[in-house]
């Protein structure tokens, strides 16, 4: 279950960083992520049905708290998160810090490669860590990313 959490935050994190998506989007998978990171904390509480409630009092909170952060993303935030992550993944080398910062409205995020590999002959995949902060609150993501054919990157 933790696997599959990771790999959908790390999903939508890369999505939204790589789509561009207009505000609505964003707020919507912001509120996804959200979700997913809350729930994710909330399953390392308790057991049985104390975990349980946990999970949900995580998800709900975590889904509030990445909706907000998700409508608050303007459109040069988005510009440079994307352009910042195409770059990192492109070219950046493994554990090394790449930072974007809106001037104007102080939001800021980080992405780090970590492992290159390739799984099949000549596609490549990369293995990150990627944060987002607007107001005080950061959602994390960690995923893998691959390279196709047309340079574009896609989470597997």
């Amino acid at each position: 279950m933790k696997q599959t959490l990771k790999t959908a935050t790390a999903a939508v994190l890369v999505t939204l960083s790589l789509a561009g998506c207009t505000g609505g989007e964003n707020q919507q998978a912001g509120t996804v992520l959200g979700a997913i990171v809350g729930g994710l904390a909330g399953a390392q509480f308790g057991r049985g049905t104390g975990q349980l409630a946990a999970v949900g009092v995580g998800t709900l909170l975590g889904a509030a708290i990445g909706g907000e952060i998700g409508r608050s993303m303007d459109a040069v935030d988005r510009r440079l998160m994307s352009q910042t992550t195409e770059q990192a993944l492109n070219e950046v080398p493994r554990n090394t810090t790449s930072t974007w910062r809106n001037p104007d409205t102080g939001h800021y995020g980080t992405i780090t490669p970590l492992n290159t590999t390739e799984p099949r002959a000549g596609t490549y995949c990369r293995e990150y860590q990627q944060t987002v902060t607007i107001g005080g609150q950061t959602q994390d993501a960690y995923g893998t990313a691959c390279r196709q054919p047309d340079g574009t990157w896609k989470i597997q």
